[in-house]
């Protein structure tokens, strides 16, 4: 694995598309306020959907985009950043570049959680916990750390700066 990087890897995007992450090379991978802050700098977030947490994202991908807006968050609420088609993050159908990320950093919560709310087998312990868990690749595509969902965004943040 060390000779890889996430610009190896394809996504796809919501309308269906093969997208090479390579097309964000040179751009270190929090959300609107993340881009506010850090997108004039090499800076980007890349957003992927999964329904394997609690089924709590059952749109299809044309659909995502108003999901965001109108229902989860809500207000109006439209990404400063590219939003992906939904994967699979855990499980035998994961996705490549996720099976790349949890192999590249070890797991940052010992607390596996609710496994009646997991819709993926087999478990395992690097496995992705929940929503929001979030991954900093350096500008090379190198991934670099991987935080729990209630992290302090102010640490990512001080990530970031350190990186660029």
């Amino acid at each position: 694995m060390c000779d890889k990087s996430i610009y190896d890897f394809i996504a796809e995007s919501l309308d269906g598309q093969s997208v090479p992450l390579s097309n964000y090379r040179g751009k270190h991978h929090r959300l609107n306020a993340l881009m506010e802050m850090f997108g004039e700098d090499r800076f980007t977030v890349l957003g992927f959907s999964c329904n394997q947490f609690g089924l709590q994202s059952p749109e299809v991908n044309y659909e995502t985009l108003n999901v965001l807006k109108y229902v989860r968050p809500g207000g109006g609420f439209v990404p400063k950043f590219p939003v992906f088609g939904k994967v699979e993050v855990n499980g035998l159908n994961e996705e490549p570049l996720f099976t790349y990320l949890k192999e590249s950093l070890p797991f940052v919560n010992p607390v596996i959680g609710d496994m009646k709310k997991f819709y993926w087998s087999p478990i395992k312990v690097n496995d992705i916990r929940w929503n929001f868990e979030k991954f900093l690749i350096t500008a090379d595509g190198v991934p670099f750390r991987r935080y729990e969902i209630h992290c302090p965004i102010s640490t990512v943040e001080k990530d970031i700066a350190e990186l660029l």
